[in-house]
């Protein structure tokens, strides 16, 4: 029986909602928006415009490096190294600065650090066949022992010359009063998204996760790919911890510290898959804007703070469950 356009158009448009709502980022952005509404009906500082910017500014570092792992993981890696690497870049920027460099020369140097960081993960894993895990569990151990060299483990504050600069760099609302790290954030959100939909490069990434034997036999660059995966991982928790320095002020050794989870948090809710082969940009944002809106309504809730990591946690067996179980609908 011929089918006519009209069923055509209607069979693509059941297709394309059958999609949105099997997602699993459409559901935690629900998630996100109920929660924002619960929590402006049930209590009186959340809807508030400090509040709000406190939480857009805050969300940002997060998911900045998500976007970054969310890269490792549809190659079906990992990077635990990710919160060591920004305390290292961000003590690499301060101890430079501090010793009368430029700002421009001390972005370089945390630029640079962060991208030898990848490439060595990189070909340990891709070159050398050694697993994420451990390649990347030695390097946070590694990073923040560097950084505590470099620093002698001492606090640094005083970013000599241009100190007043990185601070309007990452404290700073150049824009319509919208915090300078959001600006970042939404920038390199689009970046990324470009680059995975519509890139030989993002073709590449979903092929190694999809089958990694597969892309190699059809031609795919896999170990150099794996390797800049691995720098650009290291090089998105270099930039946060460039702007998290902005706007803190001051860099401790103890920057950074346990946020490899939260990071992999963010982007496993926000629908990337563990085993590889899924993720999106928008799901890493919206992935950190969720922990973000937890961590925040514990407090205004009047919720102990020590439960932060219960929720987080549950959120992933959550997600992940979801994914399990859209997966075996999908088989059957």
């Amino acid at each position: 029986m011929a089918i006519t356009l009209d069923q055509t158009i209607g069979q693509k448009q059941r297709s394309w909602l059958a999609t949105i709502l099997g997602g699993q980022t459409f559901w935690v952005l629900i998630a996100v928006i109920l929660a924002c509404i619960f929590l402006s009906m049930t209590t009186d500082s959340f809807a508030t415009s400090k509040n709000i910017y406190n939480i857009t500014r805050n969300v940002t570092f997060v998911a900045i490096i998500a976007l970054g792992m969310t890269l490792v993981i549809i190659t079906g890696g990992i990077d635990l190294s990710v919160g060591s690497v920004l305390c290292l870049c961000s003590m690499v920027l301060a101890v430079v600065m501090h010793a009368g460099y430029s700002i421009e020369i001390g972005i370089a140097a945390s630029i640079g650090t962060a991208l030898v960081v990848g490439a060595f993960n990189g070909l340990l894993i891709a070159y050398l066949g050694f697993p994420p895990f451990v390649v990347t569990l030695g390097m946070l151990s590694i990073a923040r022992s560097l950084a505590m060299v470099a620093s002698n483990n001492t606090v640094v504050f005083q970013f000599g010359p241009d100190h007043d600069k990185l601070l309007a760099l990452g404290g700073g609302a150049w824009f319509f009063g919208i915090a300078n790290p959001v600006l970042y954030m939404v920038v390199l959100a689009l970046l990324t998204g470009f680059v995975l939909r519509w890139t030989k490069f993002g073709r590449y990434v979903f092929a190694i996760g999809g089958n990694e034997h597969a892309a190699t036999l059809t031609g795919v660059p896999v170990q150099v790919i794996k390797v800049v995966v691995y720098m650009i991982s290291a090089l998105s928790a270099g930039v946060a911890g460039i702007i998290q320095t902005g706007w803190l002020g001051a860099v401790t050794t103890n920057i950074g510290a346990g946020m490899e989870l939260q990071v992999i948090a963010a982007a496993v809710i926000g629908g990337a898959n563990l085993a590889g082969g899924v993720g999106t940009a928008f799901g890493a944002l919206i992935g950190a804007a969720l922990i973000e809106v937890i961590r925040n309504s514990l407090g205004l809730l009047g919720i102990n703070a020590f439960w932060q990591g219960s929720f987080i946690g549950g959120a992933i067996v959550l997600a992940v469950l979801f994914d399990r179980i859209r997966n075996l609908r999908r088989d059957e």
